[in-house]
């Protein structure tokens, strides 16, 4: 038997509630394994759920990680999950190894919409190996990611996982945005919906609506649409002040990504509740108009398309008519909305040590 596997090795993963402490909780009995295989010793894999701090402008705090890493003396490393958005030297940041502390510091927006098992798995095995010094070579193992790089190690031994520049970006945002979860978010604007689908209701009994639907083309009614999007998602993040500024020239990057995964989070909402406003006047037109009266009011033969562009005319109308003016159903949703928001709320202040 080998001298490493006579070892025992003891590893601790800290992860963030939420997304990050559902995919460690999905595979951690895989993970173990894996690391069993690549260092050739039993493992035990130890977790827990620690909302990771930050300081005001937006680093991590490291006094708050190093007194709550302290009360676990006998680990080998430590791997955290955390969902903060990380970025440096113009590109999002995967990992970063802060060896004097025996702690890698992975970030799960930065992998993804959803990333699945094996891409969270590789990272963090392939950050216990940068750690610890009895691993194999890392450009050897195949899991080195391929859609990012490891740096070299500096002076002071820390060591950094940038993803590619043109993949990193969008990748980072499609996660933040899947952080934002914004189906859930959709159902936070009950009362616009209530208010859009009074206003687009009256489109069932109108019967210019149902001409004016008639004669506009493919092209004009979906552009209404996009248009109705549009305003609502601009009336949102400007209500809500949803939109950030960057209070630091360096943080301008990060903060952009920020805007972007807002925007696009309000976006999926939006187009949620207009998707359900439509599917709701179709059905009750459907019900309530008689097709012989639609035939005689349009001059023409009714059929399902008529129903659906007198649908999708009379969301547009009720979107930009009835749901502007509404917002989300509580400030706490808000708060909870974006990341931006929720990074507020991790800021470390002297108050919280006592």
């Amino acid at each position: 038997m080998t001298e490493s596997a006579t070892r025992r090795l003891h590893v601790l993963i800290i992860a963030d509630p939420g997304a990050a402490s559902k995919r460690i909780a999905s595979l951690t009995d895989e993970l173990e394994e894996e690391l069993r295989q690549v260092f050739d010793m039993d493992v035990y894999l130890e977790t827990c759920t620690q909302t990771v701090r930050v300081q005001s402008d937006h680093q991590l705090e490291l006094a708050v990680l190093d007194s709550f890493v302290n009360s676990y003396p006998d680990v080998d490393a430590v791997l955290m999950l955390t969902g903060i958005p990380r970025h440096t030297d113009r590109k999002p940041l995967v990992a970063e190894i802060l060896d004097d502390r025996k702690v890698a510091v992975v970030s799960y927006p930065t992998l993804g919409a959803r990333p699945s098992k094996r891409r969270v798995k590789q990272v963090l095995t392939s950050c216990a190996n940068q750690l610890l010094p009895y691993g194999p070579p890392a450009d050897t193992y195949p899991f080195m990611p391929r859609w990012g790089h490891w740096s070299d190690r500096g002076e002071s031994g820390s060591q950094t996982l940038h993803a590619h520049t043109f993949t990193g970006g969008p990748r980072l945002v499609l996660g933040m945005t899947s952080a934002n979860n914004p189906v859930r978010m959709a159902s936070k604007l009950s009362r616009a919906l209530a208010a859009a689908s009074a206003t687009g209701a009256f489109g069932i009994f109108y019967n210019s609506i149902w001409q004016m639907s008639h004669h506009l083309s493919v092209v004009r009614l979906i552009s209404i649409g996009v248009i109705a999007i549009a305003v609502m998602v601009a009336w949102l993040i400007t209500v809500n002040r949803l939109w950030d500024r960057p209070v630091r020239e360096r943080l301008a990057p990060v903060v952009l990504y920020y805007n972007l995964s807002t925007v696009l989070t309000l976006l999926l909402c939006v187009v949620t509740l207009y998707v359900s406003l439509v599917a709701g006047i179709l059905a009750g037109s459907l019900i309530i108009i008689d097709p012989g009266f639609l035939s005689q009011t349009i001059k023409s033969p009714a059929t399902f398309s008529n129903y659906l562009d007198i649908a999708w005319l009379s969301a547009a109308l009720g979107v930009v008519a009835g749901a502007l003016g509404s917002t989300f159903d509580s400030d706490a949703d808000i708060k909870n909305l974006t990341h931006a928001q929720r990074l507020r709320m991790r800021v470390y202040s002297e108050d919280e040590s006592g």
